[in-house]
């Protein structure tokens, strides 16, 4: 790490440069010590993390690594979910990267051991911890799961790498860095609670095959976008897991849990007065049929994942008043036009795309519209408004 970076007059350059990068990578670096590689890097990447990484990016000497080190780093909002997760008091994050989760559980923990393979990346994440005066966290550049031989924790945390060696992304634990499925049993010898996170693209079902010591997953989605899986896994775990969602927005969050093994009855309906779309947590854990039983709704079809109830009930995910349900057919369709639309579909054979151009409906504006299929097959459109 060049310590030149943290001189005042070069942070300040970093911090209030506007113009393309290209033009900086063209007349290169107004500092002698600095080369122009160094500062493309700091400007780059600082700029790449502003809305994930809040924090490191308003904070002045802070050091940032390549742009490609910051793929996999937690967003600031996820890092302080999963830190809430596990408790103790020792705690070794075996995939420390960037420091992003190290930080937070550094604040809920006595002592963080970081690891990592990548000495310079170690170097910046030890740099960035003193500058934020977190003194309980040791910085070793060291392959973590040979470094825990002979070591102890409460919580042994992971964030395997999610691409081959031909950079193309994969679906399997077993095909990520460090192999955790393959090094089960050694690192649930040294922890009381393994904490792993990957990625959402990840099936479930497969997931729970290749840990079997499951207790909890956490659905994490960000501004209904889900971001990252977390497997709570102990060495005696209950026979049933838990899953648990979360949707977290700037001033809120919406939760919701249930048991896998348990799957209630769903009793199915025409639509009602309302209507109800899970979050995107609650749909990539599959929590249909739970969601049903819990508020009281009834689903369209079986593989329409939309509810309906005739009262307003509180929901995690959105809520529509159906003003109008339209047959699918062309001579019901033939009379409606919509100037603007927001257009969402279930379970239906067009794409929102299709059904744009071949009924002239513009993006936008306060009407919902929902285009699925009922249980007895029917192909119909929802008209809604937002509640």
């Amino acid at each position: 790490m060049n310590k030149a970076l943290l001189t005042s007059e070069v942070q300040e350059f970093i911090f209030t440069y506007k113009e393309d990068i290209s033009k900086l990578a063209f007349s290169g670096s107004p500092f002698s010590e600095i080369s122009t590689t160094e500062l493309l890097q700091q400007i780059e990447s600082r700029r790449t993390i502003e809305k994930k990484l809040p924090t490191w990016h308003q904070t002045k000497k802070i050091v940032y690594p390549p742009k490609l080190n910051l793929e996999q780093t937690s967003s600031e909002p996820t890092a302080h979910y999963k830190a809430g997760l596990v408790q103790g008091q020792t705690l070794a994050d075996l995939t420390g990267g960037f420091g992003v989760d190290s930080f937070y559980f550094a604040e809920n923990f006595e002592s963080i051991t970081y690891f990592d393979t990548n000495k310079s990346l170690s170097v910046i994440a030890a740099h960035n911890a003193t500058i934020f005066g977190k003194k309980n966290i040791d910085h070793v550049a060291k392959d973590g799961i040979e470094a825990i031989c002979n070591l102890q924790f409460d919580v042994l945390y992971l964030d395997p790498s999610r691409r081959s060696k031909s950079k193309g992304k994969v679906f399997f634990l077993n095909d990520c860095e460090p192999n955790v499925p393959k090094h089960l049993a050694y690192l649930l010898a040294r922890c009381n609670t393994l904490l792993l996170k990957t990625s959402p693209m990840l099936d479930i079902s497969i997931g729970l095959q290749e840990l079997m010591q499951v207790a909890e997953i956490h659905v994490v989605a960000l501004q209904n976008e889900v971001k990252e899986l977390l497997w709570v896994i102990h060495k005696n775990p209950k026979e049933n897991v838990t899953i648990h969602t979360v949707n977290l927005s700037p001033n809120t969050a919406e939760h919701f849990s249930f048991e896998m093994e348990k799957v209630p009855e769903i009793v199915y309906a025409a639509p009602l007065r309302f209507l109800y779309e899970p979050n995107a947590a609650i749909m990539k854990a599959g929590g249909f049929q739970h969601i049903s039983e819990a508020f009281k709704l009834k689903k369209l079809h079986k593989h329409s994942h939309l509810f309906t109830s005739e009262a307003l009930r509180e929901f995690p995910g959105r809520r529509f008043s159906i003003d109008k349900v339209v047959p699918y057919t062309k001579k019901e369709m033939r009379g409606i036009t919509f100037a603007k639309a927001n257009i969402t579909t279930r379970n239906f054979p067009e794409s929102v795309a299709t059904l744009r151009k071949k009924w002239n409906i513009k993006e936008g504006g306060d009407v919902y519209l929902f285009f699925t299929t009922l249980e007895n097959e029917d192909k119909i459109m929802l008209i809604c408004a937002k509640v």
